[in-house]
């Protein structure tokens, strides 16, 4: 079992989702000065013919916005655990720019991590099913029914859940026709609002539940591992959370399965987050971070406009930044090491 903290966590990483849809206190607006320094970045990279992935925080100097950035992450580590940058003019870059651009700023916010098997540093979400059909690859699972595709690049809704690293960030470059919403509740909101109601539920949650790794393990890793949904360690809270890598465990031989008690759990889980949640509206230009271990995130389903570039269209960063908390023993299963500040978290490669 994890260490459990006997009372409510509280702090300022437990907001409510009624009290941030009402604020703009989590939204930053990215100054003019700092656009103009983004494209005189651009601008040395063209010069020396450099792009991503193979320039760094050096190769793009943001003078001035990199303090701003610095502020977002000790927000992100120490405060609410989201912020919100608003204005990047997505539209007036050239594609290969924009990640360029994406890439430099985030740069100084940390590691970009790898977010597949593949190699994966800059992930394109939008709804590959529209784009290519509903074509079943060769690495699908027929015990799980899945396409190693994410879930997260089709139109579907998206349940509360967490990323294999300790930020995510999203820049919005299009819109859907309809919906889309990006969803996100605070964890410690979630736990301690358990607790308040079923303290006996929440004590499950602080004990091991099975995952499945989902076809992402590659260089020996074990298929599956356990690790409790809420622990504590060194006075910080984290959680690590996908449902769907829980059930889809439980198809899997030699997995213990899930107790009643377990199972009702996850169910007031799920139920505690629809309620303490917030719907964010994501524009052309808003640069989204979210602290994984603080934030759970989701989607509501969508629906594309008709036409090429004109579908929902989102770039993925995974970012494991210089301030991020130690995590507890054992969590190395999952994040490669539990070191404060340490590159971790990702997708492990094929050798």
């Amino acid at each position: 079992m994890a260490t459990m903290k006997a009372g409510p966590i509280g702090g300022s990483e437990a907001w409510l989702g009624a009290d941030m849809a009402k604020s703009t206190e989590w939204i930053r607006p990215v100054p003019p000065p700092a656009l103009a320094e983004m494209d005189a970045a651009l601008d040395g990279l063209r010069r020396r013919g450099l792009d991503w992935p193979r320039f760094g925080r050096d190769d793009f100097p943001l003078p001035t916005f990199s303090h701003e950035l610095s502020a977002v992450l000790e927000e992100l580590e120490h405060g609410r655990g989201f912020v919100l940058l608003r204005g990047i003019p997505v539209g007036r870059y050239a594609p290969d720019e924009l990640k360029n651009l994406y890439w430099g700023i985030g740069a100084h916010l940390g590691h970009a991590r790898w977010q597949n098997s593949r190699g994966e540093l800059i992930g394109e979400v939008r709804d590959e099913n529209r784009l290519y059909g509903e074509v079943r690859e060769p690495s699908m699972d027929p015990t799980l029914g899945r396409s190693s595709r994410s879930k997260a690049r089709s139109s579907g809704s998206l349940r509360f859940h967490t990323d294999r690293c300790d930020i995510v960030t999203l820049l919005c470059v299009r819109r859907a026709r309809a919906g889309g919403q990006s969803r996100i509740v605070s964890a410690v909101s979630v736990a301690d609002a358990i607790l308040a109601r079923r303290p006996d539920l929440h004590a499950l949650l602080w004990q091991d539940y099975w995952r499945s790794r989902q076809g992402e393990e590659s260089g020996g890793e074990r298929e599956t591992y356990a690790m409790p949904l809420f622990a504590m360690h060194a006075g910080k809270f984290t959680t690590q959370y996908s449902r769907t890598f829980v059930e889809a465990a439980q198809k899997l031989p030699g997995v213990p399965r899930m107790t009643a008690a377990q199972d009702e759990a996850l169910d007031l889980h799920a139920e505690v987050c629809e309620e303490l949640a917030f719907t964010m509206e994501l524009e052309p230009g808003d640069l989204q971070l979210l602290n994984n271990h603080v934030v759970y995130h989701g989607r509501t389903a969508y629906e594309d406009a008709d036409g090429p570039d004109r579908d929902r269209l989102l770039l993925r960063l995974w970012i494991s930044p210089p301030n991020s908390r130690e995590l507890p023993p054992g969590f190395d299963t999952l994040w490669g090491t539990t070191t404060p500040g340490a590159p971790r978290g990702g997708i492990a490669q094929p050798a």
